[in-house]
């Protein structure tokens, strides 16, 4: 007996959501009940008029700000979140999730490892993820995966580890008007350092989580992290789609951070981003140095591209979500990411 098409739901129709939907609707064995989002301009549209695509279901999908009348009238397999960067904000969304009993993916940075910054809201979403019989995760490219679970999968091949140095350098041209504001790019620089002594810059969300994700996957403990954000300024006018700084003004974010685990090793991680970087003779890519024995040197140019990248893990690890133990999970619980290019239910054990 075949089994059912696997059921998604996508709360958060943005670049994230809208590209998830584009990617499902192209795959095998895949079924969107219902998309929520609170953009007025989109709340009522069919999401294939929206996306100019064609309706492959006999059903249309009508974009909705009404979570829980979508979660209440359908049969639901897993929630795609693509809302917000925190686990706090994200938290009253996931808890509804969970009450309704669906598996559900977060985008939000923070959910790749949330026990770093959040502990206690953690522990809480296990707790209310067992109780529902559902699971949890966060991912994206980054982190989830370029800078955090592809070094722990290559040290899977190192005898002896003595440091991480891991570098992402990329481009943020691609990214939209909000992500040119949280990164400060077009600002002076005297608008970037006061916007920064307010925290009004976010800069790149993630480097806690990667680095106690590291030292959970080797059996340690952080003992000693810190981070650093420095503005870029560019030299010359530099515009890409939803950006422009002129010559003095900010252009991006130079991001470091360095961690000690609890037997000596050290996690360093690099990560500029900013508009147009080739303009200033600046290459993109993902880059992994372990110093250990043996010494692992592994390049990737260019850069795994953030959004692409973030959608295709989300879908991909769908099957893995629906297939795993109930509670809150993160990368390093879960079989390793692999594309779906078959019929997804291939994938879904029968138990």
């Amino acid at each position: 007996m075949e089994r059912d098409k696997v059921k998604v739901v996508i709360w958060g129709f943005g670049a994230m959501g809208s590209g998830m939907a584009k990617m499902i609707l192209s795959k095998k064995g895949f079924d969107i009940v219902g998309v929520c989002d609170l953009y007025d301009k989109i709340v009522g549209k069919s999401i294939f008029d929206h996306l100019n695509v064609e309706n492959p279901y006999n059903h249309d999908v009508v974009i909705s700000n009404d979570i829980d009348s979508i979660l209440n009238n359908n049969q639901v397999d897993i929630v795609l979140l693509a809302t917000d960067s925190y686990t706090a904000s994200a938290f009253p969304k996931l808890k509804k999730i969970i009450e309704h009993g669906v598996n559900v993916i977060s985008t939000a940075e923070e959910m790749s490892y949330p026990k770093a910054n959040q502990p206690k809201l953690s522990e809480e979403l296990d707790i209310l993820a067992k109780q529902h019989g559902v699971t949890v995760l966060g991912t994206g490219v980054n982190p989830g995966m370029m800078m955090d679970l592809l070094a722990i999968c290559i040290g899977g091949v190192v005898e002896d580890i003595k440091e991480f140095e891991i570098s992402r350098i990329n481009s943020l041209s691609p990214f939209g008007k909000t992500v040119m504001e949280e990164q400060g790019v077009g600002l002076t620089l005297k608008e970037f350092t006061e916007r920064q002594a307010k925290n009004e810059i976010a800069g790149h969300v993630g480097f806690k989580e990667s680095a106690y994700m590291i030292a959970e996957a080797l059996g340690l403990e952080v003992v000693e992290f810190k981070q650093d954000m420095k503005p870029i300024v560019t030299e010359f006018d530099r515009k890409s789609p939803h950006g422009f700084a002129k010559a003095g003004d900010v252009c991006g974010v130079e991001m470091s951070a360095y961690a000690i685990l609890d037997n000596g090793i050290k996690i360093k991680l690099y990560h500029p981003q900013q508009i147009e970087p080739e303009m200033a003779g600046v290459s993109t890519g993902d880059y992994i140095k372990i110093l250990g024995k043996p010494e692992i040197n592994l390049s990737n140019s260019p850069e795994v591209e953030g959004g692409i990248g973030t959608i295709a893990i989300c879908v991909n690890m769908i099957p893995h979500v629906i297939n795993a133990k109930p509670g809150l999970v993160t990368m390093i619980d879960l079989p390793v990411p692999r594309s779906i290019m078959g019929d997804v239910r291939n994938l879904i054990r029968k138990d």
